[in-house]
């Protein structure tokens, strides 16, 4: 089973190519090709973890994500964040989290609180 690190973006082009044509094969779990794999698979998860990180996203965004994914309305959100006025505030970015919106939010709908924790980059001044 030749392989080696991923360092250049050279190397990464050919183990995609690599992973492209065995999982055409669609091998099967504990074959040499199968476990040829899932070692490049692997190789190519850390090289994109090192060199193509993605932020997380902006704590409004993640909300409305949210929202959108279980068809929740602006009122929905008023037992995390409070008033109506508030939710709107907070959605417009003119009222950043505090921390008991962090923690509601992060209990009720599931968004990760590292996600919710972060400097919005729109909140006005």
């Amino acid at each position: 089973m030749n392989i080696h690190p991923i360092r250049t973006p050279a190397d990464y082009k050919a183990t995609l190519r690599d992973v492209s044509l065995l999982m055409e094969r669609d091998p099967d779990l504990g074959t040499a090709d199968g476990d040829r794999l899932d070692v490049l698979v692997t190789l190519v998860q850390a090289y994109e973890a090192k060199h193509h990180s993605i932020d997380p996203p902006d704590p409004v965004e993640a909300i409305k994500f949210r929202m959108e994914q279980a068809g929740l309305t602006v009122k929905d959100l008023v037992p995390y964040i409070g008033p109506l006025n508030r939710v709107y505030e907070v959605l417009a970015y003119k009222r950043p989290l505090s921390l008991g919106m962090i923690r509601r939010l992060a209990d009720g709908l599931r968004i990760p609180a590292e996600v919710l924790i972060r400097q919005s980059d729109a909140v006005a001044a």
